[in-house]
């Protein structure tokens, strides 16, 4: 399942981090230094949530939170029915 938001097309990037070591030079040291650069990809906090698209269905999709919040979707109502009683 690809980690891809259906709203925004959001997806995981590369990026890096970056490990210095030493101490800085307004804290009395002679400054910091890069030690290592690592790779890394930063993914979209996708959340799983029912909405109701465009048809007037119900379904699941996998949404960013981002998206969740702008109000972007419109979830689907929650069920309240009871069981029928014999």
């Amino acid at each position: 399942m690809a980690r891809i938001c259906k709203i925004t097309g959001k997806k995981p990037f590369v990026g890096g981090t970056i490990s210095r070591s030493g101490k800085a030079k307004k804290e009395g040291g002679i400054g910091r230094h890069v030690t290592k650069v690592n790779k890394r990809t930063f993914a979209p906090n996708l959340q799983r949530v029912k909405i109701i698209d465009e048809n007037g269905t119900v379904k699941y999709v996998r949404v960013a939170a981002s998206a969740i919040k702008k109000g972007l979707i419109t979830k689907a109502p929650k069920r309240n029915w009871k069981p029928e009683e014999a």
